[in-house]
């Protein structure tokens, strides 16, 4: 059995976020508060191993490929109700959203593509990620999270934002070991989604920090130039976590890109008592 933890607030189109690694739903608060006020449904799940999925204690395989991350959030989307929406991920959530896109194209209505990279690893590219594997699950999360906060988020966010900082760091240290290591090791086998993205006709807005040091700005820039309807906004004063970083930059780019698609048809909510709202199971 999987159990996931998500979130599902407001009415109207359906707004999917899909957060990256190794955090958990809550990356994406700036977002679903100020997007389910502006008349957006605004959908938020734990991936499989993450957030509340750790704290149902669901089994984690040695290996967890973005297919299944994939399957799942079709999964937890099948139970809302809800078919067609804009499809949004960051980092490792982007290459969710595009393997998303490659198995079920014809739901998506628009995507957000967040620092994140197309391409596939190199051989030392995956040597690195199942080196980190092995770290994580005989070291656990701190160490490497505290080595890597300054470049998740930049040292000016670190000086002057305390909260988000150590709301980073919290999700880091908060993530099962073993979870992150499945997703390090099936992120290694990835596919190569360069080819994919001139196949991408739905509007995309493509969004970067400036100062991306693990998904620089000409990583973003390779992913608009490919992809035909897309737009690229680079958010200044922030690193790997626009979104956190810089929220109110963020949620500007978004809400112009989603005020200029044609509009949809809401969702329906599904009968409460039917589907609890914190979380799934199947």
């Amino acid at each position: 059995m999987t159990s996931i933890g998500y979130d599902d607030e407001g009415a109207g189109e359906a707004l999917v976020l899909i957060h990256g690694h190794p955090f958990d739903r809550s990356m994406w608060r700036p977002q679903t508060d100020h997007f389910r006020r502006a008349g957006w449904r605004v959908i938020v799940p734990d991936l499989r191993g993450y957030g509340e999925h750790h704290a149902a204690a669901a089994p984690v395989t040695e290996k967890t490929t973005l297919e299944t991350f994939v399957r799942d959030v079709v999964t937890l989307l099948d139970r809302l109700g809800v078919e067609h929406f804009v499809l949004g991920g960051l980092s490792m959530g982007g290459q969710i959203a595009m393997e998303f896109h490659r198995l079920f194209a014809a739901r998506i209505r628009g995507m957000l593509l967040a620092d994140t990279f197309a391409g596939a690893d190199t051989e030392e590219g995956r040597a690195v990620r199942r080196a980190t594997a092995d770290r994580l699950l005989r070291e656990g999360m701190s160490g490497y999270a505290h080595e890597v906060l300054t470049t998740m988020v930049s040292p000016r966010t670190v000086e002057a934002r305390p909260d988000v900082a150590r709301h980073v760091l919290e999700m880091m240290t908060g993530t099962s070991p073993a979870a992150a290591a499945a997703a390090l090791r099936g992120r290694a086998e990835r596919r190569d989604y360069t080819d994919l993205l001139p196949h991408i006709t739905v509007p995309t807005l493509v969004v970067v920090g400036e100062e991306d040091a693990f998904t620089p700005v000409r990583d973003a820039e390779l992913i608009a130039d490919r992809v035909p309807h897309s737009t690229l906004r680079v958010i200044a004063r922030a690193a790997h976590l626009p979104n956190l970083e810089q929220p109110s930059e963020f949620n500007a780019a978004l809400a112009e890109f989603l005020g200029s698609l044609p509009p949809g048809s809401p969702a329906p909510r599904p009968p409460r008592a039917a589907l609890p709202p914190a979380q799934w199971a199947s």
